[in-house]
């Protein structure tokens, strides 16, 4: 029996691409879509959209702070507010968020699918920091 997950959604797939066995806009559904939601959240900068401007994460005010716990603590602060605005589709269960040597700032977002109740996690790497 097919588990039926429509109701988790669909749409463009990001990055931007064509399918090319069909010629169309290639699309995401379902988990791989809110993943892939998951990093445009992240990666977009407040005021980038001009239909919504408060879109995105805060997270890039921080690019060139120093690379320290204190920042790497407000980064975890600025992803769970923008998951709970702007991710519907999950509850965020912990954010993890370490310094590197190299000037990032790993974030590990541990979150739960409302809807189905499973646990999943993602990755996203903020840098340019400036070192300590």
């Amino acid at each position: 029996m097919a588990v039926r997950k429509e109701f988790l959604g669909r749409g463009w797939a990001f990055p931007f691409h064509f399918d090319p066995a069909t010629g169309m806009v290639a699309l995401s559904e379902y988990e791989e879509n809110i993943r892939q939601n998951i990093t445009v959240i992240l990666g977009t900068r407040p005021g980038e959209r001009q239909m919504l401007p408060d879109f995105g994460c805060r997270v890039h005010d921080l690019l060139f702070a120093p690379n320290t716990r204190a920042t790497a603590h407000m980064v975890a602060r600025h992803v769970r507010e923008a998951l709970a605005r702007w991710e519907r589709r999950i509850e965020v269960l912990d954010v993890h968020s370490q310094v590197d040597p190299s000037g990032a700032i790993r974030v590990e977002v541990v979150y739960k699918i409302i809807s189905t109740g499973a646990v999943e996690s993602a990755v996203h790497v903020v840098s340019n920091t400036t070192s300590r």
